[in-house]
């Protein structure tokens, strides 16, 4: 249950910074309340997640992942370019992650 918890926190931030695109920085209101609500509802479940799992695990996975996504999110919606840099530095953020993963069931 937890791991899906973490799942919609990842999905709810996702969504919250893709509506910053339309946001207007915040001049528009309604992607303003749909960004900032998708941000309470992440922070939310993250505060529900830590209570079960390592804060740094947590993070490291909600972030780590999160950017994973939204890179997805701005090729395939936005029209954002994907070059070797970025897949090199996506490939770099999901090797912490699973490195940290890797400590955490050590431990």
């Amino acid at each position: 249950m937890v791991y899906f918890a973490l799942a919609a926190a990842i999905a709810s931030e996702v969504g919250g910074t893709y509506l910053l695109k339309f946001t207007d920085g915040f001049t528009r209101l309604w992607p303003s309340v749909g960004s900032l609500g998708l941000y309470v509802v992440s922070v939310f479940l993250l505060a529900q997640i830590v209570k079960t799992l390592p804060v740094g695990l947590t993070y490291a996975v909600w972030a780590g992942m999160g950017t994973v996504a939204i890179v997805a999110v701005g090729v395939m919606f936005l029209h954002e370019k994907l070059d070797a840099l970025t897949v090199l530095g996506l490939a770099l953020v999901v090797a912490g992650v699973v490195i940290l993963n890797m400590k955490s069931a050590a431990h």
